[in-house]
């Protein structure tokens, strides 16, 4: 027996509603509640790095198994920050990504507004201070203490322009495939890989960069080497997303 159209309409059993296919750009957030996204993961974030940093070096004096151990919770914590908080904000967690998505949605595509930077960024950096000060709180650290640990030899500037121009790559690459779900996996496991593979154990961000300026700690970085890592991480992001433009570059149209 069908039933029919009436009877279907008073049938107490709900439909479903359609959902959004996977990797869809979910509906937009409130500002508000996108800027607060970027804080509290950056803080989040830069609590891992330091704090896993000062864990680390408690535990043992071997160098490398510091490393070790920083990275591995580097890897995990980022996936899992990603996972949770990129339906909110896009988990940028870094002006370089922030300032990179603007740039390549100026011209009405999809991305952040100019106004939108201007809020996202603030956020990040106050978000990294705060969760250097968080980590330093946790092992009974001074709360802020500048690091005196200098990393401005030119090799490590070098690092600096390779693990953002790939981070880049990675991300806007994955947009242009429409391969974001893998995000959390792909992004954490490329941090982690450059963690080991760039001279300067891949900072790519600078809100992270200036957070660990106020740590004196493993994973700390000095004032004196700020501009340094920030002006090479910027070059970075201009370089990956050249690589973008030429590895993905759109299809060429078929009538032409």
């Amino acid at each position: 027996m069908t039933a029919t159209p009436e009877a279907a309409a008073e049938s107490p059993i709900p439909t479903a509603e359609p959902q959004p296919a996977p990797g869809a750009t979910p509906p937009r957030k409130p500002l508000a509640a996108r800027a607060a996204a970027e804080l509290i993961g950056t803080a989040a974030l830069v609590a891992v790095v330091v704090g896993s940093g000062i864990q680390a070096t408690e535990l043992t004096k071997d160098v490398g198994v510091q490393l070790l151990a920083n990275s591995l919770a580097t890897v995990f914590g980022l996936g899992v920050l990603i996972l949770l908080l990129g339906p909110v904000s896009g988990a940028h967690f870094n002006p370089v990504v922030t300032l990179a998505e603007w740039w390549t949605g100026r011209r009405g595509g999809a991305g952040v507004t100019i106004r939108e930077a201007a809020v996202y960024v603030p956020a990040q950096i106050a978000g990294a201070i705060a969760g250097a000060v968080l980590a330093d709180a946790m092992f009974g650290e001074p709360l802020v203490e500048w690091s005196t640990h200098d990393r401005s030899a030119g090799h490590l500037l070098l690092g600096e322009v390779v693990a953002t121009a790939g981070l880049i790559l990675l991300i806007f690459g994955l947009a242009r495939t429409d391969q974001l779900r893998f995000a959390p996996v792909a992004v954490a496991s490329y941090i982690g890989a450059a963690y080991w593979f760039t001279s300067s154990t891949s900072f790519a961000n600078p809100a992270v960069t200036i957070g660990r300026t106020f740590s004196d700690t493993f994973a700390g970085i000095a004032p004196c080497s700020l501009l340094g890592f920030i002006g090479m991480q910027l070059i970075g992001g201009v370089i990956g997303l050249a690589l973008v433009a030429l590895v993905f570059s759109p299809k060429p149209d078929p009538a032409e």
